[in-house]
């Protein structure tokens, strides 16, 4: 993962917690748990996919348990860091690369691949998603 822009917004133990999120959001993701990926956010973050958008752990909770109920059940989810901006003390813009891997499969389509972006911000000792946005990965990547 590269860092770029001022370093001085953040700690090692920071680029450490940022890079973590990702791989919680994978993990809540495995068990089909709306609450815990709820959680990742702030009470008003947003979750912007293509033709989706809901604010507040509440609309993000309702939104991800219909899904695990039908388009997303059996699915599993990967992302993985590839930048962090810092943007000011205690937030930053991350960018991941990953997507939806679909029931019994190992690797991404192309028509799954994905970039996202979030915006963390540091709540206490936690990293959070302000917002997450993603869209489908250009094809010639």
């Amino acid at each position: 993962m590269t860092i770029t822009g001022p370093t001085t917004a953040t700690t090692d133990a920071d680029h450490a917690a940022i890079a973590a999120v990702p791989a919680r959001m994978t993990e809540i993701w495995a068990k089909h748990d709306a609450d815990g990926f709820a959680e990742l956010f702030t009470q008003d973050g947003t979750l912007i996919l293509p033709g989706v958008y809901r604010k507040g752990r509440d609309e993000i909770r309702a939104f991800m348990a219909a899904g695990f109920a039908d388009a997303y059940q059996g699915t599993r989810v990967t992302g993985q860091p590839v930048g962090v901006i810092p943007l000011a003390p205690g937030a930053v813009a991350l960018t991941t690369v990953g997507g939806v891997l679909a029931p019994g499969k190992s690797e991404l389509s192309a028509e799954a691949a994905i970039r996202a972006s979030w915006i963390l911000v540091k709540r206490g000792d936690a990293w959070l998603l302000a917002v997450y946005h993603n869209c489908p990965r250009d094809p010639a990547e």
